[in-house]
């Protein structure tokens, strides 16, 4: 345990000293909301509308503005935090090109604690800036809209830490394999682009054909989108039920949000949603952990 502490203080220590790396790290969320305000709010207002409209419904425009902030913010949240630990995530591959790595594995500590060293460092710095972020996301929802609780404010935490600790284990496996900034950098570009369509943070997934649904219903991100975007939303869907929205309009506007998800056309109940994400946690940190040792066994023959 000392070892490990050792480590992630010296990993963290040189994440913050690096003020260019914590700077990108920060500022990514901060672009994005201003990106996702400017161009995926109105997309986001026209399907509300239209799933409104469908249902032959109306609502006051500060729900409809809630709807959206919330639909948005956890859109931004749910890419954040997965596109943020890449970036923080960015050390190991540095200690690659300038030895530090090579050094360290001739040291007495395992290979093991080397690798979670590095994702716990880079887990604490991803949370920093995915709390950050958070709060102002929480800002933004207060000026469009606030029907949110104090349970929906702690799930919501509760889900940016999972998906910190998610991005974390991804982008730690990924990185694995990288060994140069070029390599970091086309892949960083790759995750930002690509991650958002595929855990439907961009599009929800029910857009799609049935066919792709059915095999993004196996990623465990999709899922983390679908709980944060749930406690974000949720107390605008309450408030729909107060002005008296029959549930069948109110499960088809969820459905269309991707608030509701459903594996082979069986609903997933939100429990279940927690238990696939801790699960494809677990497995993606196991993998990375044995990378390392399989790694570390290979360079001493």
């Amino acid at each position: 345990m000392t070892e490990l502490f050792a480590l992630v203080k010296r990993n963290t220590k040189l994440y913050f000293k690096d003020k260019g790396m914590f700077f990108s790290s920060l500022i990514t969320p901060l672009i994005l909301l201003v990106l996702y305000a400017t161009f995926l709010k109105n997309v986001y207002e026209d399907s509300f509308r239209s799933a409104l409209a469908a249902a032959g419904a109306s609502v006051p425009d500060a729900v409809l503005n809630s709807c959206i902030g919330g639909q948005l913010v956890s859109s931004l949240l749910a890419v954040s935090c997965v596109t943020v630990a890449f970036c923080s995530n960015l050390l190991m591959i540095k200690d690659k090109t300038s030895g530090a790595r090579h050094d360290l594995t001739i040291t007495p500590v395992k290979a093991g604690t080397m690798g979670l060293g590095y994702y716990l460092s880079t887990l604490v710095s991803t949370l920093i800036i995915s709390f950050t972020a958070t709060a102002v996301c929480l800002g933004y929802i207060a000026v469009t809209g606030w029907y949110l609780s104090l349970r929906d404010i702690l799930l919501t935490l509760l889900d940016v830490f999972l998906l910190s600790m998610f991005g974390t284990a991804l982008s730690s496996c990924v990185n694995f394999f990288l060994s140069t900034d070029g390599q970091a950098s086309a892949v960083g570009t790759i995750v930002s682009a690509g991650y958002g369509f595929i855990c439907g943070a961009y599009m929800p997934i029910s857009n799609f054909s049935g066919g792709l649904q059915k095999i993004l219903s196996f990623l465990p991100g999709t899922y983390g989108t679908s709980l944060i975007r749930n406690h974000l939303i949720g107390g605008s869907f309450a408030e729909m039920k107060k002005l008296g929205f029959p549930d069948e309009v109110l499960k088809g506007i969820r459905d269309s949000v991707d608030c509701n998800l459903y594996f082979f056309g069986n609903k997933v109940e939100t429990g279940t949603m927690y238990v696939i994400l801790c699960t494809g946690i677990a497995v993606l940190i196991g993998i990375y952990v044995l990378m390392n040792i399989i790694s570390s066994r290979r360079h001493a023959k």
